[in-house]
Formats: C-alpha cells, sequence, structure tokens
C-alpha cells in the first residue's frame, strides 16, 4: 500500500473543495426553482425564501397541469422527441460511418459539403419556403425534418469511428464476408453506445426544447409543442390579465399567481430530461471523453 505524502493530501483537499465548490453552486438554483414552486410567491418574492420552502402551497402546480392543453402539448413533445431522436441518429450515424471509412470515394468531398453548411446557411425565409414548397407546413414533420441533421454531431461520430474502432477488426470481418451494413449494424454500433448516447442525448434535449419551429411552421394548435403552450400560460395569459385589470388587489393577485407560475412551469418543462440523464450519464461522460482525447 502506498503511502501519500503530504503534497499528495494538500492536493486532494484542494480539489475536492474546489468540486464541492461548483458542485454547491450548480446544486443551488436546481433547489431553489423546486422549492419556490411550492412557497408561498409573496415570500419567494420578497427574498424570505432562499433554501427551504416556505408556506407550502400547491397552487402552481395546481394551475398548470389543469390547463386544458398542457397534457396535449406534452404529448406532441414526447412525439417529436422521440421520432425526431431516432430519425437524427439514424442519418447521422450512418453519414458518419460513411465519412469515416478510408475506401468511400469522395468522401473529402462530402465532408467539405457537409461543413460548409456550418458557416453558410440559407436564411429563414428560403427555410420557410423550403418547408412549405416541401408540404411539411402545419404537420409533424415540420418539428422534425428540417433539423434532421447536425453538422457539428456527424464530425463527432466520424471522430469517433476513425478513432475507437479497430481498422483490424472491420477487415477481419471483410475477409469472413461480412458485408458493409452488416458491419455496421452487428460490430459497429454494439462497440459505440458511448458516442450514441451522447448524440441522443443532444439531440433529445433540443427536441424537447424546440418552440421556434413551432413559431414558424405550426398554426394549428392540436400540434403545438409543450414549450410553447407553457410560454403561452407563464407570458401570454398571465400578461393579458395583468393588462386587464384596474382594481390594485387584483393586479396584486395576478402578479402572485404569475409568480407561482413561474416556477411550477420551471419543474413541469424540465423534470424528465432531468430524470433521463442520469441513465445515460455513464455513457454521456465516456463518450465526451474519448472523443476529446482521440479526436
Amino acid at each position: 500500500m502506498i503511502k501519500s505524502t503530504r503534497e499528495d493530501r494538500i492536493f486532494n483537499i484542494i480539489n475536492i473543495s474546489i468540486l464541492t465548490l461548483f458542485f454547491i453552486i450548480v446544486l443551488y438554483p436546481l433547489v431553489y426553482v423546486l422549492s419556490a414552486s411550492i412557497s408561498d410567491p409573496l415570500l419567494v418574492a420578497q427574498g424570505k425564501m432562499w433554501l427551504y420552502p416556505k408556506r407550502i402551497t400547491y397552487e402552481g402546480f395546481e394551475r398548470v397541469l389543469r390547463h386544458k392543453e398542457l397534457w396535449m402539448s406534452y404529448r406532441n413533445t414526447i412525439f417529436y422527441t422521440i421520432s425526431g431522436t431516432i430519425i437524427n441518429l439514424l442519418l447521422t450515424l450512418t453519414c458518419a460511418y460513411a465519412l469515416s471509412r478510408k475506401d468511400f470515394v469522395g468522401r473529402k468531398f462530402f465532408t467539405l459539403l457537409f461543413v460548409f453548411t456550418m458557416y453558410f446557411s440559407g436564411g429563414l425565409i428560403p427555410t420557410y419556403l423550403l418547408v412549405k414548397s416541401l408540404g411539411f407546413y402545419n404537420t409533424i414533420w415540420s418539428m422534425i425534418i428540417p433539423g434532421a441533421v447536425a453538422t457539428w454531431n456527424i464530425i463527432i461520430a466520424r471522430t469517433y469511428f476513425q478513432t475507437s474502432i479497430p481498422i483490424e477488426l472491420k477487415e477481419s470481418a471483410e475477409i469472413d464476408g461480412c458485408s458493409n451494413t452488416r458491419l455496421f449494424v452487428s460490430i459497429v454500433l454494439p462497440l459505440s453506445l458511448p458516442i450514441v448516447s451522447v448524440l441522443a442525448l443532444f439531440y433529445g434535449v433540443g427536441h424537447w426544447n424546440a418552440y421556434f419551429g413551432a413559431f414558424i411552421y405550426l398554426s394549428n394548435r392540436k400540434l403545438f409543442p409543450l414549450q410553447l403552450i407553457l410560454r403561452e400560460i407563464l407570458i401570454l395569459n398571465q400578461t393579458m390579465d395583468f393588462m386587464s385589470s384596474s382594481d390594485v388587489e387584483t393586479m396584486i393577485e395576478q402578479i402572485r399567481i404569475a409568480e407561482i407560475i413561474k416556477y411550477s412551469v420551471m419543474i413541469v418543462s424540465t423534470l424528465p430530461i432531468i430524470l433521463v440523464y442520469p441513465f445515460l450519464q455513464k455513457y454521456f461522460v465516456k463518450g465526451v471523453m474519448i472523443g476529446s482525447i482521440k479526436g
């Protein structure tokens, strides 16, 4: 057993202290929002609630959850997230694998085309006209197809395939008569769970938080995602009630309701992603580290 020196102990203490400080900095906003969502909004506004809930009330959640269109938008967002992520992974991984193969003719040219789109795009109006001409306007596909592939994620996945999958493994499979499709599905993908999990998390969070596309491409409220409905609950409805109120007590009550709904909306919109993240954390950390070291 190696005995730690005095310098090692000092180094460990400093490291643990810094990590603890960062942990508190990251954890405190989460605890504060959770506590504020079930606390009296007047105490929150007065700064009397800074960590633990005070005068616990679930009025904010009751007001948010009984909104008629909330559950419909939840269903839409879950569909957009799952189907969109599957399409994202399918296109990104297959494209990245093709670009990682040295025997792929023209791979440098196609890589250059993909990288070009990172710096130059058509802009909002041409994109809108394209989506409309393809018949995607006011359909579920307008929330999935326009962002089906992210160039940066293709580059990350390509780098992973090039540096983490041994070329000898590919050559052995080809000698045994394995086709490119079988090689990709049966060998490459099972060995690429870290990068697949990282990309799934990136794409999933992006779809879950997406709302700008709904502003532009959707007019049917039955297709609205969760973030758009929550925005209406938080801003539009409360602002209209506030502006239409002439009585001082009514205005104060509207402000109180707006405050308590604000924190409840944060919990409703972020809780599913927070619950999913721990299951992908080990793959997420491994995938990011492998990409950063070998890329």
